[in-house]
């Protein structure tokens, strides 16, 4: 005869593998050290400043179009 197989315990164990797999690409994926996050961290803040040294200029108008002169007009009150 074969023999009987108890169906919970087999779905218990490939749960609890499949969650064994996620929790080592969680470790993977989140597992930095504070002082790698703080690495990390500074050199984007670095990266940014270097960038942003790099940019032109605008003038106060975002849009890159010239400021408009103001007109000398005479306006009828």
């Amino acid at each position: 005869m074969a023999d009987v197989l108890n169906l919970n315990r087999f779905r218990k164990r490939k749960r609890r593998a499949a969650e064994l797999e996620q929790a080592e690409r969680n470790r993977a994926v989140h597992g930095r050290s504070k002082a790698d996050k703080r690495k990390l961290g500074a050199q984007r803040e670095l990266d940014e400043r270097v960038l942003s040294g790099h940019q032109r200029e605008h003038s106060a108008d975002s849009t890159g179009l010239p400021a408009e002169e103001p007109s000398t007009e005479d306006e009828e009150e």
